[in-house]
């Protein structure tokens, strides 16, 4: 039984080789990258102004490959998994916010990468936040989708969302809760947030289920969510220190998601946000309507 239980667990582990999740052009390259105390996975390609793309839970950088596939014609595309999620290290702590965009400081570094537009997507968007509102002249132009910040605008109202119950989920046991019945968590997220859970496909299903089933990456997960309240201390703490982010902002929000409320939200932290609507979307923009999401990040990425 237990040779029976490694092969079938060996199974699980493999799906996302096979599973046909939108592919990463063959010319980009992925390697794994020692940033700030632990290892993150990266994919890279492209060559031109450099553009970082960070995801959010539920997924991992692999749901940027149409994006980055667009992009990579006149940019360099930077796509990590963040810290303990997808292929990257599963590291013992570290997943405030704080602590993640340095992470992406370090992985900018070792590409030797100054400036860079960024774009990003649910606990992407604060990590995003985060590294820009610290390293302003480091970041041109900047991408947030659907999701709000912590500390920012109506965080406590947000909160209050009972749609939104997974980020005070905890205790003793939710891991246990969870183990081995991952794709069932991850399904209610894919089928509750979707505006048709058709969209969000089996393959895509299967490969992020496994992924998120490898060890520690459920615990990572959970964890992004455990450090809303100190995030969104420290998220005040910039905004009152720091003031208000100057550089353009795309704040998009999934028609059957935050709609116009990204923009709204973003517009008390900075000060040249231009809102705009990811049409018959709920939030998993790049699985319910890609076309439209990759064309309104690089018009925005491309105007002057």
């Amino acid at each position: 039984m237990r040779l029976l239980a490694s092969f079938l667990a060996s199974l699980l582990l493999a799906v996302p080789a096979h599973a046909q999740v939108p592919a990463y052009p063959a010319s980009f390259h992925q390697s794994d990258i020692a940033a700030n105390g632990t290892t993150l996975h990266v994919r890279t390609g492209g060559s031109g102004p450099a553009v970082l793309l960070l995801h959010g839970y539920g997924e991992t950088g692999d749901m940027w490959a149409p994006l980055a596939a667009a992009l990579m014609r006149d940019h360099t595309v930077v796509v990590p998994d963040l810290r303990g999620m997808g292929l990257s290290a599963v590291a013992p702590g570290g997943y405030d916010k704080k602590t993640q965009a340095a992470d992406m400081v370090a992985l900018l570094d070792t590409l030797k990468i100054a400036k860079a537009d960024v774009v990003a997507h649910d606990i992407g968007n604060m990590v995003a936040y985060a590294f820009t509102v610290q390293n302003p002249q480091r970041v041109t132009k900047l991408v947030l989708i659907d999701a709000p910040v912590p500390g920012i605008g109506p965080w406590e109202e947000v909160l209050k969302n009972p749609l939104l119950w997974h980020f005070r989920f905890g205790g003793p046991d939710m891991e246990r809760l969870v183990a081995g019945r991952e794709r069932i968590y991850l399904d209610r997220f894919w089928n509750e947030f979707s505006a048709d859970p058709k969209h969000f496909d089996e393959a895509s299903r299967a490969h992020y289920a496994a992924l998120y089933a490898r060890p520690g990456n459920m615990h990572a997960g959970f964890a992004q969510f455990a450090a809303f309240d100190q995030d969104a201390i420290d998220n005040r703490g910039f905004l009152a220190a720091r003031g208000k982010l100057a550089m353009p902002v795309l704040a998009l929000g999934g028609e059957k998601s935050f709609g116009d409320q990204m923009a709204a939200i973003m517009r008390f932290a900075a000060t040249n946000v231009t809102g705009g609507i990811v049409p018959g979307s709920g939030h998993w923009i790049m699985e319910e309507n890609p076309a439209a999401t990759t064309k309104l990040v690089t018009d925005f990425l491309a105007a002057r």
